[in-house]
């Protein structure tokens, strides 16, 4: 990968306003079926709620599978071509998805099946190199920024995208989903364009391995770190309902709102401070915030729960991001950052499964207990590797 480019201080909100709108358009491939998505199998082609776990769950798998290759590409061919396939990727999904309406009920299942895996590699694609693409034009110094602009971009993509969705359904039906999901990835392919690209890496890159070794730190931190968000997720609508409280759904939005705020107002906080710094005392008030959620006795305490959980894990990636690029050469960024995003991949996957357990032997206030355990475990984790 060529070397980094520079780029003044007061250009880097200009430097990285294309990236975010690229990844904004991109994963509003993610969030525009996001309402109807579910609907469709369930209710149009008649499966259970098994099925529907199934299907939009494959995205999420294929995405974990494919990073590191997506990452590889990256590195060798230069991020801007692994985005530009990974869009058009992407829009196939969409392509899919339509296709699915003319096709009999098991025949329409398994087109859909096949447009999520597709989705799941474009999105491994696309992020992995916009992420190494961003990070590379700005440089490591200004890393938590890039980082912190794209998490914004692609929150606010499954944030508006999802209403989005649900407004085509209702005129349209889901094949206007189906177009929309497979338009709006196409309408990024000229920004990427215009935008410099940078050159694969012409020196021997640190192997997969290597890379793992360097940052298995901060990417086991992550996933720890991860499973705060994931049991918000997954639980928290049925620890409102066990309490017969209503405002789940403002919960919700009231850690979205939290998150995106401490991203707009604090993102060039790791770069300045250290990423280390930040992610312990992020994780600290991320830990809280679930304790919160889990003693409530009221609905108003579990929202404020909420918010302060996503006040805390908002600059939790981009902190410990910081670390792990400052851990390998420029030539194995992609690589590098590729496993990172896999471990936030599979923070949230397993964070489902086992705080659900959790939750089926102790009781829905324990997942959330169990999930401020794991956010401080990666806190002594990231202070055992400050130290080292």
């Amino acid at each position: 990968m060529s070397p980094t480019v520079p780029t003044p201080s007061r250009g880097l909100t200009a430097t990285l306003v294309p990236f975010a709108l690229i990844v904004f358009l991109g994963y509003s491939a993610l969030g525009i079926p996001l309402s109807t998505l579910p609907v469709q199998v369930h209710s149009t082609l008649g499966y259970g709620t098994t099925m529907v776990g199934v299907v939009i769950g494959l995205s999420a798998v294929a995405t974990l599978l494919t990073r590191q290759m997506a990452g590889s590409l990256a590195d060798r061919r230069g991020p801007k071509f692994a985005v530009l396939i990974g869009l058009c990727t992407t829009a196939l999904s969409g392509a899919a998805y339509l296709a699915s309406l003319a096709l009999s009920d098991a025949a329409a299942l398994a087109v859909l099946a096949a447009g999520r895996v597709v989705l799941g590699l474009g999105d491994s694609l696309f992020t992995t190199g916009i992420m190494a693409w961003a990070v590379t034009r700005v440089g490591p110094r200004h890393a938590g920024r890039a980082m912190g602009w794209i998490g914004i971009a692609m929150y606010g993509a499954l944030a508006v995208g999802a209403p989005i969705g649900a407004v085509l359904n209702g005129p349209g039906g889901f094949a206007a989903v189906a177009i929309a999901t497979a338009v709006m990835p196409l309408l990024a392919i000229p920004v990427a364009l215009v935008l410099p690209g940078l050159a694969g890496a012409v020196k021997s890159r640190v192997s997969f391995l290597g890379v793992a070794r360097a940052i298995w730190m901060q990417g086991l931190a992550l996933v720890l770190a991860s499973a705060g968000f994931g049991t918000i997720a997954a639980f928290l609508p049925l620890r409102y309902a066990a309490q017969g409280w209503s405002g789940a759904g403002l919960a919700l939005t009231a850690f979205g709102a939290a998150y995106i705020l401490v991203r707009l107002s604090f993102a060039g906080l790791p770069d300045r401070l250290g990423g280390s710094r930040v992610a312990m005392v992020s994780l600290a008030i991320e830990a809280a915030g679930l304790v919160a959620v889990a003693l409530a006795g009221h609905p108003m305490a579990a929202l404020l729960g909420t918010a302060l959980t996503g006040f805390g894990y908002s600059l939790v990636f981009p902190s410990l991001g910081v670390e792990a690029v400052r851990r390998v050469p420029a030539e194995s960024r992609g690589v590098a950052l590729g496993a990172f995003l896999a471990c936030f991949d599979l923070g949230l996957g397993a964070a489902g499964p086992a705080m659900g357990l959790v939750a089926s032997g102790f009781g829905l206030p324990a997942a959330f207990l169990a999930a401020a355990v794991a956010a401080l475990a990666s806190l002594l984790l990231v202070g055992r590797a400050r130290r080292g």
